[in-house]
């Protein structure tokens, strides 16, 4: 639903050491035919500009994704570090727990978490230094502990690694933990769902996990990368029809009543009107529609 986010932004990370990284861009879509477009094109950006975009610039009304995990492995074990008596006992404590040990760590980095007498045991490091409780007893495979969301990628056939993994290509261990020191900064500014619940107005922020849009579509694993605008054409219609009977069928199931029509007017209807679940999905429907109308408009112009 437009009315619900106005814009739509994705933001890639980076948890590598230092101020500034190609690694880190802000991509915005507005409404409408408006085509995304990178803010700041060119420049390098540092993880305090970011956070000062997320609190200061960014549009209202905006959906933001950020390609990181949000929080570490909890289900599993009942506990972020079992056995550590300062294991926090949720994500709002387990960001303010690395802000804090992190305190002395320039350009919101998190060395410090990671080297920690007690936090180290938890995770794989350079060196050939894998911490005694990297792996859950009994684990099935050897990528560390997973969250529930890496549980359900694998379930999809993808190939994801812990967040307790800061070793490879693959590891997201540093992007998480630096993203933490600025999920810690939006507390009451700005919500990060699911930790915070999604409210009827304003902006979000939401993990995003990217490869699983193109899986979603029908791309295979290992080929989830794009190189054209026909590609990425095919890609949003696939999307944007899946998406629509996800937001029917959770309309449906709230008001059985409901026609295709009432849907797409659903300021009419408190049962999704005041919902802000459905809200959700139907805002994600909305940012494809939007995003793919862009793309149509670029490939007409090329001709």
């Amino acid at each position: 639903m437009s009315e619900r986010f106005e814009h739509f932004a994705a933001i890639d990370w980076s948890g590598a050491a230092g101020e500034r990284h190609k690694g880190i861009a802000v991509a915005l879509c507005g409404p409408g035919d408006e085509p995304p477009r990178l803010v700041r094109a060119g420049t390098k950006w540092s993880r305090p500009e970011v956070l000062h975009w997320l609190l200061d610039e960014m549009p209202k009304g905006t959906l933001v994704g950020l390609d990181l995990g949000i929080s570490l492995p909890f289900a599993d074990r009942g506990a972020f570090f079992p056995g550590w008596m300062a294991s926090p006992p949720d994500a709002k404590a387990l960001w303010r727990l690395v802000d804090e040990l992190c305190a002395a760590d320039p350009h919101l980095g998190a060395s410090s978490f990671v080297d920690h007498v007690e936090a180290s045991r938890y995770f794989r490091r350079h060196g050939g230094r894998e911490g005694a409780h990297f792996h859950a007893p009994g684990a099935a495979h050897r990528r560390g502990r997973f969250r529930v969301t890496e549980a359900a990628q694998a379930a999809m056939g993808c190939n994801p690694y812990s967040n307790f993994n800061l070793v490879g290509a693959a590891q997201v261990g540093k992007s998480s933990l630096t993203g933490m020191r600025v999920l810690h900064r939006l507390a009451g500014k700005l919500p990060v769902w699911p930790v915070d619940p999604l409210p009827a107005t304003g902006s979000a922020v939401v993990e995003i996990y990217s490869a699983l849009a193109a899986i979603e579509a029908g791309r295979r694993v290992g080929q989830t990368k794009l190189r054209t605008l026909a590609e990425l054409d095919a890609l949003f219609h696939e999307l944007i029809a899946q998406q629509h009977k996800k937001v029917a069928a959770e309309a449906r199931r709230r008001d059985p009543k409901l026609t295709d029509d009432d849907i797409e007017q659903p300021h009419d209807f408190p049962a999704l009107a005041e919902d802000p679940a459905w809200q959700y999905e139907d805002g994600v429907l909305a940012g494809y529609r939007s995003a793919h109308m862009a793309v149509r408009a670029e490939l007409k112009k090329r001709g």
